[in-house]
């Protein structure tokens, strides 16, 4: 009630008695139900905490028995030890579930709960996750590869332009964020290059085939952390969501994917990818949002490491608020996160949304070219993410997007 009782001082120091009585007036029409377009604050959430709360268990589940028992399931619970019937079978994974009702895991979520969601769950049991639970994913390796740029239509080697004005093309449609269209108007009024923006589209498009493969091949070594976050952009006006992974000390992107939907499919992918490169014997935490998919991913990604290989963690930052040590304590990844995000709809802005998914893939590719080996950081002393040591001798930035495309058609 403190909050209320500041508020209302705050109303009277603000207003006067006239229109005091003429919110209240206004308060007395909502509440009465007489504005339909206005409705209070739904606290049936705040009321009932626990209620659809299906976020996925962190622990993973027991791959060995604890003891000895006659026809072993597949799966054991970490909590209690019994053993994890099958649930549900989905065509995408299989759910297993704990039966047993001492589990301690299963006493705590159950004591959690308050009196008012205890009455509820008698009527809507399924609407409250209190065993626990695996989901055992069945991905096929075709499946788990990251978005890539569809084959080109064109031969960059045979195009009928000097490599000087693809160079430019990229500098202005990719590093200075502008659209096709002006990058066209530019060529054409600065440069006098006659130039469509379908063929700035075109040779964008080339480009991010090679460019994929560059990127994939040049990471710089790994550290022991990687801070991930998804951001949505709308290709043919639906939402698509580009997930990316960050290496804080070095600043590079080490993992990047389009996916149509926030899934664990897409989590999978973006984790498979931030740890493809990391060395043996060697385990990579992550650090990422609320988002379960991420939670489940990670199963996934560690039920497929070799068992000498140390599992992979996962630390997820909650709201906007510190409101756990873990959110409080890892806030100023997520922060770095955040700040790639805004950065790439800065660069992704100009498009105004995408007509097909292989644009949105070709210019998030060629964002992360220009990020990971063109664009100084400011924490890193002017420095890029990824030097590489072929570009440094060139001045200008067309001439080491011709090199960057040199050394990729190359490879």
């Amino acid at each position: 009630m403190q909050k209320i009782t500041r508020f209302v001082l705050w109303l009277c120091k603000k207003f006067s008695r006239p229109e005091l009585e003429n919110i209240v007036a206004q308060l007395q029409q909502i509440l009465s139900e007489r504005e339909p377009e206005i409705l209070p604050r739904d606290d049936f959430r705040e009321h009932h905490p626990h209620y659809r709360d299906f976020s996925v268990d962190p622990q993973a589940p027991l791959i060995e028995p604890p003891t000895v028992k006659p026809a072993p399931p597949p799966y054991w619970c970490p909590y209690c030890h019994s053993a994890l019937y099958r649930w549900k079978q989905r065509p995408d994974c299989t759910i297993y579930k704990c039966p047993n009702d001492r589990c301690s895991h299963y006493l705590q979520k159950k004591a959690a709960l308050h009196w008012n969601e205890k009455l509820l769950q008698q009527l809507r049991l399924s609407q409250f996750k209190l065993r626990y639970q695996y989901r055992q994913y069945h991905f096929q390796p075709l499946q788990l590869h990251p978005s890539a740029p569809d084959s080109p239509s064109i031969d960059l080697t045979r195009i009928h332009r000097s490599s000087d004005l693809l160079g430019l093309v990229l500098a202005f449609h990719v590093s200075f964020a502008l659209s096709a269209r002006k990058t066209a108007q530019v060529l054409r009024q600065v440069f006098a290059v006659p130039i469509s923006y379908q063929t700035v589209l075109n040779y964008s498009q080339a480009a991010a085939y090679y460019c994929h493969h560059f990127n994939l091949r040049h990471k710089a070594r790994l550290g022991d952390t990687a801070t991930g976050d998804e951001t949505y952009i709308r290709v043919a006006g639906k939402h698509h969501f580009s997930f990316f992974f960050l290496d804080p000390k070095t600043h590079q992107i080490t993992s990047y994917h389009v996916a149509p939907e926030r899934d664990t499919l897409a989590a999978t992918v973006a984790l498979g990818e931030a740890a493809r490169t990391l060395p043996r014997g060697q385990s990579l935490r992550f650090i990422t949002d609320g988002n379960p998919a991420y939670q489940a991913g990670l199963h996934f990604l560690n039920a497929q490491r070799p068992p000498q290989q140390p599992p992979c963690s996962l630390l997820q930052v909650l709201g906007l608020e510190n409101l756990d040590a873990v959110s409080q304590q890892y806030r100023p990844f997520k922060q770095l996160i955040e700040r790639l995000n805004r950065t790439y709809k800065y660069h992704v802005r100009s498009a105004c949304g995408f007509a097909t998914r292989n644009g949105a893939v070709a210019l998030t590719t060629l964002f992360v070219t220009f990020y990971n080996f063109l664009r100084p950081h400011m924490t890193l002393h002017y420095r890029v993410p990824v030097p590489l040591p072929d570009l440094k001798s060139i001045t200008t930035l067309q001439g080491r997007w011709n090199k960057i495309l040199q050394m990729a058609l190359a490879a």
